[in-house]
């Protein structure tokens, strides 16, 4: 049975690694002077960094069968937190400025946990949905809705994080900083679900929450975590997208909720929850990234796009749903 599941779990991660690879083929022969070019797909590492990270965090809360819709809102609190401390207090300070912005973030997240847990709400649905749009206002308000730039303000430390390469060399336009972060915070995401107790106990909560009751797990407390952990990734984000965009504007994160969902869902995690792996989960953020920039490349307008967009998001949960619907029919059988 273990060999049978480990085959199982190969197949649907290599699925993903195809369906990746297909669409990088066909991006290539419909725009060959164009989507190939070493620069582009340094590009497209570069775009992706925002969503792999806060994907990381919404991946946990999806184990535990949960969801985080307030990660769009945070992400660019944590970048309108940096921006107010830049322009209306003249910190300069990279790691004062990160600290302020994941502070913050984290905070945010923290709150949306104990909500969920002390208040025993029915879903996170309700606590993250209100916690979005606070937190949106909240960003609005302290930057009078208006966009903050970071160029030219001595936060060029900050803003290497986020646009900064590596490893230039003749035409090679270097390996962008935030994919390397990217890379380094998974793997630490790997050991930390793979190997901790609390990273097993996260899967627990979510696959079979009535024995993680029995075993004597602290379920709240796990939980609060987990949302916490989805807030201090969406504040990375922040801190990354500083560089990235070059600027904090309350409205730069409208689609970053449903990339994140999409990203998640597309590498093998589950709504039902106690399903997902981190790297299934880059996969999943790589396809959403080449998706976007080959619709850049082509043209296609923001309508065209957010329909495509809608459409993948809605086939990843159609898959969702089949396959856990064939799960539930070899379970029957199995006991039968």
């Amino acid at each position: 049975m273990k060999s049978k599941s480990t085959v199982k779990e190969l197949l649907e991660k290599l699925g993903t690694v195809v369906a990746l690879l297909i669409l990088i083929v066909i991006f290539c022969i419909v725009m060959p002077d164009k989507f190939p070019r070493i620069g582009n797909i340094m590009n497209i590492l570069k775009q992706a960094s925002i969503n792999c990270l806060i994907a990381s965090g919404m991946l946990c809360a999806l184990i535990t069968a949960g969801i985080d819709l307030s990660v769009g809102s945070n992400c660019v609190l944590c970048t309108c937190t940096i921006g107010v401390l830049v322009q209306n207090f003249g910190v300069t300070n990279a790691f004062i400025l990160a600290v302020c912005g994941l502070a913050v973030s984290t905070f945010a997240g923290f709150i949306n946990g104990t909500l969920l847990t002390r208040l025993d709400l029915p879903h996170p649905f309700v606590s993250t949905m209100g916690m979005k749009n606070v937190l949106l206002g909240i960003a609005l308000v302290i930057t009078g809705s208006k966009s903050i730039g970071f160029t030219n303000t001595g936060v060029d430390a900050l803003m290497w994080i986020g646009g900064g390469s590596v490893f230039r060399f003749g035409t090679f336009p270097g390996i962008p900083v935030s994919f390397i972060l990217v890379i380094l915070v998974f793997i630490l995401f790997d050991i930390f679900l793979k190997k901790s107790a609390l990273g097993r106990q996260i899967y627990c909560c979510g696959g079979n929450p009535e024995a993680a009751r029995l075993s004597g797990i602290p379920s709240k407390n796990v939980l609060t975590f987990v949302y916490a952990l989805s807030g201090f990734m969406a504040g990375m984000a922040g801190v990354v997208s500083v560089g990235r965009l070059a600027s904090a504007n309350a409205n730069a994160g409208t689609t970053y909720d449903n990339d994140a969902i999409a990203a998640c869902i597309v590498g093998g995690a589950s709504f039902t929850g106690g399903k997902g792996t981190i790297w299934g989960t880059l996969i999943g953020a790589m396809i959403m990234a080449v998706i976007r920039n080959g619709l850049n490349l082509m043209g296609a307008s923001n309508d065209l796009q957010y329909i495509v967009i809608g459409a993948v998001i809605i086939l990843a949960v159609t898959i969702d749903v089949v396959r856990n619907k064939m799960e539930a029919n070899a379970r029957k059988m199995a006991a039968q």
